[in-house]
């Protein structure tokens, strides 16, 4: 089955969008990434507080902070994430 990965970012945070701009120009159209502003959670404002940008796989962490492309191929081809 296939699912989105989730972006937890937050508005104006440089690293998220450099993040998602990596994730874009390495796969285009071909992976379903929704973002989540995790200022409009209270819980996951606390769970991640300044650890963002986070990338995850339903409730797998793929990597924070910076993509790491090994882990994130590793991910879909575990679990075949792509859209």
């Amino acid at each position: 089955m296939n699912r989105p990965l989730t972006l937890y970012s937050r508005s104006g945070c440089h690293l998220c969008e450099q993040m998602l701009a990596e994730i874009h120009t390495r796969y285009g159209d071909s992976l379903e990434v929704c973002l989540v502003d995790v200022d409009f959670d209270a819980a996951l404002k606390a769970r991640y507080g300044l650890r963002l940008p986070v990338l995850a796989a339903g409730e797998v962490i793929v990597c924070m902070g910076r993509l790491d492309p090994s882990a994130l191929e590793a991910c879909l081809a575990a679990a075949e994430v792509r859209s």
